[in-house]
């Protein structure tokens, strides 16, 4: 099927959210958990470990690590939002920078003013948000970022949004009379799919959607190391990911395999949920054609919805990337 379609249906018995495509699985939301990036705790700060780099939290809900404590001591209840899931050997990473992400807004109580996205490059429609801002809204009371799906959006949705995600804000930073743990809870797959997909022609939010287009299968083939390139080319997707060139013995045959797997890889990292520290052994190829590889897993990478660092080469020619953990990996538990 060509085209993009989102599916909003369950998966396991819990919210999920699949975006197809042209016939492809492009991306995919499973039910993220309370201790999931976005949600908002309310701990108490306990002792630091000296060489830790930061200082251990407690709440009902469970202990994170806050890394910046400029200004922070033992005995404090402070809020702090999630920033990246933890895995067995670390606990989840939560910041006092508390941000309410939006479709359209993001609110930065910490950060003041008025920003556009980047990607609005068209000087006009920049003016026009700023002042359609300032007069939709009686009272700016925190630093906003409008996000880039404010290109051509409507401006009824655009202050609606703006005035919900400011009262979503108020109403956690007046939370000093609720109790410890959980007080704002991570958007669920639907939500991030309102969110996060814009400008998505089709929906689907019918019961067995995932079923009836064949989502099953795709999420069955997640769970397979090997993921098949072009012309019997393959990766096998772990941490450490391994791109081979199978048959093909032509002199090209090692750099076509690295375009592939550089067009590809953010999307498969994504659906798994990968994150942390990746290096990436790349199939043979001359050595001049290195920035060849990298402009173009740079190019596909600054495209994704996960923020990822193109780190560098090492000594023998492996890739080393570092992604944030942004995404449960539901996949390998």
């Amino acid at each position: 099927m060509k085209g993009k379609i989102a599916l909003l249906d369950y998966f396991d018995g819990k919210e999920a959210a699949a975006l197809l495509i042209d016939g492809e699985l492009h991306d995919f939301f499973a039910e993220p958990g309370p201790n999931a990036p976005g949600s908002i705790f309310k701990v108490k700060v306990k002792h630091q470990i000296k060489g830790s780099g930061g200082i251990f939290v407690e709440s009902p809900d469970g202990d994170f690590f806050l890394h910046k404590t400029k200004g922070i001591t033992a005995g404090d209840v402070i809020l702090v939002q999630v920033i990246s899931y933890g895995d067995r050997e670390k606990l989840p990473r939560v910041t006092t920078k508390l941000l309410f992400k939006s479709r359209y807004v993001i609110v930065t109580p910490f950060n003041e003013g008025l920003n556009i996205a980047k990607n609005i490059q068209d000087d006009e429609r920049r003016i026009q948000l700023k002042q359609l801002v300032v007069e939709g809204l009686n009272h700016i009371p925190y630093g906003m970022i409008m996000r880039s799906s404010c290109a051509s959006a409507n401006k009824s949705e655009i202050i609606s949004d703006c005035k919900n995600t400011i009262m979503t804000a108020q109403n956690v930073l007046s939370a000093e009379d609720k109790q410890m743990g959980l007080i704002h809870r991570a958007p669920s797959p639907h939500q991030l799919a309102w969110r996060e997909w814009i400008d998505i022609p089709a929906l689907d939010k019918t019961s067995g959607t995932f079923a009836y287009h064949g989502v099953l299968e795709f999420i069955d083939e997640l769970k397979h190391s090997k993921v098949i390139l072009n012309n019997g080319n393959y990766t096998k997707a772990f941490v450490a990911i391994d791109v081979n060139t199978a048959g093909d013995i032509s002199f090209a045959a090692g750099l076509k395999a690295n375009l592939a797997m550089a067009k590809d890889l953010p999307r498969q990292l994504r659906l798994r949920g990968l994150g942390g520290q990746i290096v990436v052994d790349p199939a043979p190829m001359l050595r001049q054609d290195r920035k060849i590889v990298e402009n173009a897993l740079k190019s596909a990478l600054r495209k994704d919805t996960v923020e990822t660092n193109f780190v560098g080469w090492t000594a023998m020619g492996l890739i080393e990337l570092q992604r944030a953990r942004v995404r449960p990996n539901w996949l390998m538990r």
